[in-house]
């Protein structure tokens, strides 16, 4: 065979190698170089590169079966599956295996860095590649609109339980923390603080340096709470500080005064100071039997109101013998923010 026949068999038989009857292949396609160089194919026998299995239905007896179905393995390297058809070459004692992926054909472009021009302009191989690809594309896309759209969900939760000012966790996330640790039986601690002197800041600077104390305020809870606790902003200038599995009542007080300590170091603003305290009650799950959410957060609320009503800028530890709860029917509703001293 002439260069010009070869160049011929290799433009429409890309992945082709010849072999004589004897099965010493003679040239290997540039596909199929790419796979096992020339200098590892071509002079070795068909049967030494390849493992080889057919339906039975070939015929001739030369190296390999011809006219049917051929599946085969390379022997050495990467053992890739082809398939493939051999059929002799006339009068020349030569024969033409042409060989293709099936539906490894994906692995094998991404294995062996294959192209379209690697393959026959006619091979509809290229048209099932740019199929996976587009197909691959899609899928990618609608990976990432998951995910943009998972993270949308969970920026929105997050919103959801998060006071915006102060990034404090709201009422929302108060009640939800409650109720599960209610469910879980855990013991807790409810430490509810109301600003004192706040509304005078807003009167004196304005609501932007409200803002501002507010800021600082929450900064200072954060600080003073361990990972596991939550520090919710309830009202205006109400905030609830849930401790996990603190119940000590010195303990409890130490913490409460501490955060009191720390409110009343005047805060700037611009070029004044701004000055608050704070009024705290507490209560914790030891004190009930039934321990109840909206019962606990009614006495930590008597307990601050009895801070307020002694002075402001103390902590009080609810008491079932000095705090009377109204009984229900009886008209009366607990104190809230509204009977409070500002």
């Amino acid at each position: 065979m002439t260069g010009g026949d070869f160049a011929l068999i290799e433009a429409f038989l890309p992945m082709s190698l010849i072999y004589d009857d004897d099965g010493r292949i003679v040239h290997a396609g540039p596909t199929l170089a790419k796979l096992r160089s020339r200098t590892a194919l071509e002079g070795r026998d068909v049967r030494a590169i390849f493992s080889v299995r057919d339906n039975g239905r070939g015929s001739g007896e030369g190296p390999l079966p011809l006219f049917t179905r051929l599946y085969l393995t390379f022997r050495e390297g990467k053992p890739t599956a082809l398939k493939g058809m051999a059929v002799p070459l006339p009068e020349r004692g030569l024969n033409v295996l042409n060989l293709a992926f099936g539906i490894s054909i994906v692995d094998a472009v991404a294995e062996y860095r294959l192209t379209a021009g690697d393959f026959a302009h006619t091979d509809l191989a290229i048209e099932m590649l740019y199929l996976v690809e587009a197909k691959s594309a899609v899928l990618e896309e609608t990976k990432q609109l998951n995910i943009r759209l998972q993270g949308a969900k969970l920026m929105a939760e997050e919103q959801a339980y998060t006071d915006i000012l102060t990034g404090l966790r709201n009422r929302r996330a108060m009640d939800h923390v409650l109720q599960r640790m209610l469910r879980g039986k855990i013991a807790f601690a409810i430490l509810h603080l109301d600003l004192d002197y706040f509304k005078r800041v807003n009167d004196t600077f304005g609501h932007a340096a409200g803002d501002a104390v507010l800021q600082a305020v929450a900064v200072i809870l954060r600080e003073e709470s361990r990972g596991d606790d939550l520090v919710a902003r309830v009202g205006g200038d109400e905030f609830i500080l849930l401790f996990t599995d603190v119940l000590d009542r010195r303990r409890l007080l130490g913490v409460a005064e501490r955060i009191i300590a720390r409110l009343e170091v005047p805060i700037p603003y611009e070029d004044g100071l701004c000055r608050i305290s704070g009024s705290i009650g507490i209560t914790a799950t030891d004190l009930y039997r039934h321990p109840d959410a909206d019962e606990m957060i009614q006495d930590a609320d008597l307990a601050l109101y009895t801070s307020k009503s002694e002075g402001r800028g103390r902590a009080t530890l609810f008491d079932p013998a000095r705090h009377h709860r109204p009984a229900a029917g009886t008209g009366r509703a607990r104190p809230g923010a509204r009977d409070r001293p500002p």
